[in-house]
């Protein structure tokens, strides 16, 4: 899931529009279970449809107002049954779904087996355009619904059929034998029938089936969430209600945090990281968390496709002083990364430290000689592209700039190239209007080293924003996933791995722990291992 940043609250007269809410830290200024709760946030980038969000802003909503067949423990990450009552499979590619009984969405509509197997049909039909399409890739009759030319030929995925009332079959077209854990993603959640009979009014205030409902949204001021009083699920709200409110600039929300007029902080802006401890003390949360930060590659532009920029990426990479910026400007939250997945996987996860090698150390004469040797930097210089709307991504792609700079004698050689908001930079990145290197943090969708490679270097995958592409890397992906055994599957894709790093697909700068700050209202708040709020764990006094 694209790593996504804030945008700056309109405050009170914006508020004014929207149902129950007020201004201050507090929302409805009380405390107990029925107090309300603000928190900082940032526009998602497209309405809230669940197969159509792969960003975090959206993510933490839709993690608020819907639960899937599985759930990603907010300790552990593991993935737990929620709404799945049982999944088998004699094969690892037939598998049969029971939904647990008493499930209801908000407007008191039953889940059942027919509420995912819509849903799902909806998200990888290429008529509905959803970026998350490629999640339903690996189920049988994706080619006709979603195919890669021309028009769809189906309006349904052959491999779902509904058993039962509360039962559904799911035939993939090979063996995938961690498919089920990878179903507490938002994209495979159910929906509700007045999603596809009033899709504009769903839009407007969607329906869920988790412990929060939306209550009202303006864009660029505030989302009003508020607890379900009637939800079944086991981990009901402890609070009343989280209102979201939007920043360009984070540094504005830590001064609100500061000022009593917020409750909760999640992203500690980089420029208060010298502080935080003695401003918040035990209020302020660094916990590591599932985030790779890389700079991608827009493979689209022939400039960056050509042959010999596999020197010119690794060369470039060679020239960012990674210890010395994480040290520095990230305070030691972030740690310089050394693979391309995130050291909460563990080994026997995934992870391999070191697996970049040379490649992601500090060397700057021999970066120097590979961009020489690659053909140098197209037209003369490298513009790395962020989104401004956080006071943290200036600061680090300067440092990332300057160290490019003072390794090739240039001051010109790398600047950096702010998108003035969250939604614009990735509307302009899903657009293929990229001309260099841009900011790409990811946060695992799940905790499973197939997520930090397939999503994003597969071919044609939902979050291959560069649109790199390798059939070798592909051949390794389907045969990991194929098995059975999770030791030879975890090795496979470490193999797949290899070819990311042998062709520098993308630069890995750190792994990023997640940050959070509080007022003294709340108490048990922490970060799940997605570095996002347990907001329905959050208690208000």
């Amino acid at each position: 899931m694209r790593g996504a940043t804030h945008a700056k609250w309109v405050a009170c007269a914006a508020a004014a529009a929207l149902a129950a809410t007020a201004c201050g830290g507090g929302g409805d200024g009380g405390g107990g279970a029925d107090a309300v709760l603000s928190s900082s946030w940032g526009d998602p980038q497209n309405p809230l449809e669940p197969a159509n969000t792969n960003e975090v802003q959206g993510g933490k909503v839709l993690d608020m107002v819907f639960r899937g067949l599985k759930r990603y423990d907010p300790e552990t990450g593991e993935a737990e049954d929620m709404l799945a009552e049982k999944i088998e499979t004699t094969d690892s590619r037939t598998f049969t779904i029971t939904v647990k009984d008493g499930w209801t969405f908000s407007n008191g509509e039953k889940v059942t087996a027919k509420s995912f197997v819509d849903a799902w049909n909806y998200g990888a039909s290429l008529r509905n355009n959803q970026r998350n399409a490629h999640f339903f890739s690996y189920i049988e009759g994706y080619d006709k619904v979603h195919p890669a030319k021309g028009k769809q030929s189906a309006d349904t995925l052959s491999g779902l059929r509904v058993t039962g009332e509360r039962t559904f079959t799911v035939r993939l077209t090979q063996k995938f034998s961690t498919f089920p854990d990878t179903l507490g993603y938002n994209a495979y959640v159910p929906l509700p029938r007045v999603f596809f009979d009033d899709h504009d009014a769903w839009l407007a205030r969607p329906v869920g089936n988790g412990p929060y409902t939306v209550q009202s949204y303006t864009r660029g001021s505030q989302m009003s969430l508020r607890a379900w009083e009637e939800y079944p699920g086991p981990d009901k709200a402890q609070n009343g209600g989280v209102d979201l409110k939007v920043y360009t600039d984070n540094n504005t929300a830590y001064t609100d945090l500061m000022a009593g007029n917020l409750d909760l902080v999640d992203d500690v802006p980089a420029a208060q990281l010298r502080n935080v401890r003695s401003d918040l003390g035990d209020r302020y949360l660094n916990t590591p968390a599932g985030i790779l930060q890389t700079l991608a590659f827009p493979y689209y532009d022939r400039a960056w496709g050509r042959e010999g920029m596999d020197k010119v990426r690794r060369g470039l990479s060679m020239a960012i002083d990674r210890e010395q910026i994480t040290e520095t400007i990230f305070q030691k939250t972030r740690t310089p990364a050394t693979d391309w997945t995130s050291p909460v996987l563990g080994e026997d996860g995934g992870y391999r430290a070191g697996l970049c090698g040379e490649a992601c150390e500090y060397r700057p004469q021999e970066a120097k000689r590979l961009i020489q040797e690659g053909g140098g930097l197209p037209g003369g210089q490298v513009k790395i592209t962020y989104n401004a709307d956080t006071g943290s991504h200036k600061e680090w792609v300067d440092a990332v700039c300057n160290s490019i700079n003072n390794t090739l004698g240039d001051d010109r050689a790398c600047v950096g190239n702010p998108v003035g908001t969250f939604a614009d930079f990735r509307k302009q990145i899903t657009d293929r209007k990229m001309s260099g290197p841009f900011r790409a943090g990811w946060q695992m969708d799940y905790p499973l080293i197939q997520n930090f490679l397939q999503p994003l270097y597969y071919t044609n995958a939902s979050s291959n924003d560069g649109t790199w592409s390798d059939a070798a890397f592909d051949k390794l992906v389907d045969e990991a996933n194929a098995e059975t055994d999770t030791a030879r599957a975890v090795e496979k894709f470490q193999q797949a791995e290899e070819v990311v790093r042998d062709d520098m697909a993308a630069i890995p700068l750190w792994y990023q722990n997640g940050s959070a700050g509080y007022s003294e209202r709340l108490s048990n708040v922490r970060l799940n291992p997605f570095s996002v709020p347990v907001y329905d764990q959050i208690k208000v006094s």
